[in-house]
């Protein structure tokens, strides 16, 4: 029996890839505003939209996001005439955290207010790194492609298998530390101490399958990891570097070990480990190269991470 196309409606950037992993890009007719990859996506319609400001500092953001969060359960606006128009018969949405981007409420709300193509709602739910593939199997057999779906799963594995083998031979594991928001600091969590665990390293904040935690300087210092890697979620690499001196300003950031020693690396969180999807395999090889370049070499430095200085 042939499969008939869908019209997908991704309202979360890493089911966008997902998608276009899985061979149906062409069949995405709209998109959240953060979806950015691959570029064909661009010319899509945005159906959200943010709440707030998303310019300004770190400290600003983090701000703005608690006011909004006083009087509403999301940070995020769905177009419901948009979603009419467009007719979808597939949405993909999640419900991992409505700080980072369209969540299930959201989109039940705007099917409240009756979208009258009727669509199928897929919700991904991704905590752990198993639980990314569990939403790619979901996503693909939603859309009737159940196979590619379990290929793509069985190629990312295989290649974190690579990556874990070869680091588990390593004599020294760097203690590391994951900075997610830089001002108030945030350690990354879900899947990225786990990332950490199997590129060869030790991780030293947030606790795999949990909420990312707030950390204190304090807790920061006393740990003296010997790598900082930075990746804001949301912020690409020159964004980064234009909000650096909110973490170089603090006193005692300069006794830091991994400063000392050069190793403080600024990582694009938002395209890499921000996006719960196929990316992640990626995510993985960028760990591996920054703790192990002796034995790795991805070709990422430069584009994906760079050193702080």
């Amino acid at each position: 029996m042939q499969r008939r196309p869908e019209r997908i409606v991704s309202l979360i950037a890493s089911a966008t890839e997902i998608v276009d992993r899985l061979g149906l890009v062409e069949e995405l007719v709209g998109r959240s505003h953060e979806c950015d990859y691959p570029p064909q996506v661009l010319s899509l319609p945005k159906c959200s939209s943010a709440k707030l400001d998303v310019n300004g500092s770190s400290l600003e953001i983090d701000q703005r996001v608690k006011d909004v969060l006083k009087d509403a359960t999301s940070v995020y606006n769905v177009d419901v005439e948009l979603l009419n128009h467009l007719e979808p018969t597939l949405i993909l949405t999640q419900t991992q955290c409505e700080v980072c981007a369209v969540s299930l409420k959201d989109v039940e709300a705007a099917m409240c207010a009756v979208v009258t193509s009727q669509p199928r709602i897929v919700a991904c739910e991704p905590n752990w790194l198993s639980d990314v593939w569990k939403d790619i199997e979901r996503v693909a057999v939603a859309a009737g492609v159940a196979e590619r779906g379990a290929q793509l799963i069985a190629d990312s594995q295989r290649r974190l298998d690579e990556i874990s083998q070869t680091a588990s031979k390593v004599t020294r594991r760097p203690r590391v530390a994951c900075i997610e928001w830089m001002e108030p600091i945030m350690a990354a969590g879900n899947w990225v101490p786990e990332l950490v665990t199997l590129a060869g390293g030790e991780n030293l904040f947030g606790v795999a399958g949990q909420h990312s935690p707030w950390m204190t300087w304090n807790e920061l210092l006393a740990s003296d990891p010997d790598i900082v890697l930075v990746m804001p979620c949301g912020f690409d690499i020159p964004r980064i570097q234009q909000e650096w001196p909110c973490l170089a300003k603090q006193p005692e950031w300069a006794k830091l070990r991994a400063v000392q020693g050069g190793q403080v690396y600024i990582v694009d969180g938002n395209q890499y480990f921000n996006r719960p999807g196929p990316r992640l395999v990626e995510s993985a090889e960028i760990l591996a190269e920054i703790f192990h370049p002796q034995i790795f070499s991805f070709g990422h430095r430069g584009n994906a991470y760079i050193p702080s200085e």
